[in-house]
């Protein structure tokens, strides 16, 4: 199991003090809270893309390309990369790239976004959503699987006898979960593929989440990757942690009563009640936490938001100490314990690259 975070990068203003952080400020912010992700022994930093306010990470190759040269060992992805909106071409090179900068610790989530107006900024129409992210994916599959790509489609430029550089490191491309929350064709995309599927439930109660990988689960075994239990799941989550229940809801509460993602909707009591959020205890979050593989099945990789809705910086690495010390060794723990011996490693790249190693 792969334990780690993921920003979506807001810039939110803090409730309790009235201040909204620069967007340098924002940045950096993110930038520290990666690093101490490794250092507390987190498996994965994760961070969105967005082309629109109040968000700030427009471009993730440049920010994880950075936090790849002040660490050694996190696993550095995304939380999404826009498959409609980015040329394929652009995400095959610049992915394979960070591929060499880091050594191998990179992988993606691919995902339609949710913002309409981001299409027409790049020149895309937003009711080809689904069809941009068929067409765009196996172009980006080829690139990485072929020295040698001529192609045509319908949404940008033919390709002829074209080889993006470089070419993923050891000849093994970057993993790739497909991320959604909503559409059963990127479930269905990612079961042909055999790629990941990363169910971002944050929002929504368990059921809905549950229908979309029971779905990806069953055509990944239609497709002949392994059994339904087999396939590689990932999920988002958030909490909000102190030594004291009460302490945690009574911090927590301004935050989330004035967040712009789901403020002054339902109470937190509800929110809390009725999706992964857990606002509490060390032991509240592993307890609910380990409910999630009776929901969805065994699976790879459980990201957490931390870092949104106004928390400063200070707050933010307290939680990850706090986290880091009491919550993820029992996680890790009681995974591995319950954890059947035939369910598949989450991939990374030393073990896909043993893996073609073995195969040729």
């Amino acid at each position: 199991m792969q334990i780690g975070i993921f920003s979506v990068g807001d810039v939110t203003a803090d409730p309790t003090t009235g201040t909204t952080p620069t967007e340098h400020e924002r940045i950096k912010a993110m930038m520290t809270i990666a690093k101490h992700a490794e250092d507390v022994g987190l498996d994965v930093f994760a961070t969105g893309e967005h082309h629109n306010r109040p968000f700030v990470p427009s471009s993730p190759t440049t920010m994880l390309g950075y936090i790849a040269a002040q660490t050694s060992r996190i696993i550095l992805s995304t939380s999404t990369t826009l498959i409609t909106t980015n040329d394929p071409v652009k995400i095959a090179e610049d992915y394979a790239m960070l591929q060499h900068l880091a050594d191998g610790r990179v992988d993606l989530i691919l995902g339609r976004g949710n913002t309409a107006p981001v299409y027409p900024w790049f020149g895309k129409n937003p009711q080809d959503s689904v069809d941009l992210t068929v067409e765009n994916y196996n172009l980006l599959r080829r690139l990485w699987d072929e020295d040698v790509v001529t192609w045509e489609g319908k949404h940008r430029t033919p390709l002829h006898n074209f080889t993006s550089t470089p070419r993923p490191l050891d000849g093994v491309a970057p993993f790739v979960w497909h991320g959604s929350i909503r559409t059963p064709q990127v479930a269905e995309i990612a079961a042909y593929y055999g790629d990941g599927f990363f169910a971002n439930n944050i929002f929504w109660p368990k059921e809905h989440y549950q229908q979309l990988i029971s779905l990806y689960r069953e055509r990944y075994a239609h497709y002949g990757h392994g059994t339904s239990e087999q396939a590689i799941v990932g999920l988002g989550g958030q909490f909000f942690i102190r030594p004291n229940s009460q302490d945690a809801v009574n911090d927590f509460r301004p935050y989330f009563d004035n967040a712009p993602v789901y403020g002054h909707g339902p109470s937190l009591e509800d929110f809390t009640s009725q999706t992964p959020l857990t606002v509490g205890s060390p032991q509240e979050l592993i307890d609910k936490t380990l409910t999630f593989r009776e929901f969805f099945g065994d699976y790879q990789r459980q990201l957490f938001l931390v870092d949104h809705a106004g928390l400063p910086l200070k707050t933010v690495l307290e939680q990850l100490d706090l986290f880091g010390a009491e919550v993820l060794p029992t996680l890790r723990k009681e995974f591995a314990e319950r954890t059947p011996a035939s369910i598949p490693a989450a991939p990374t790249f030393e073990n896909r690259k043993a893996s073609v190693t073995a195969d040729a």
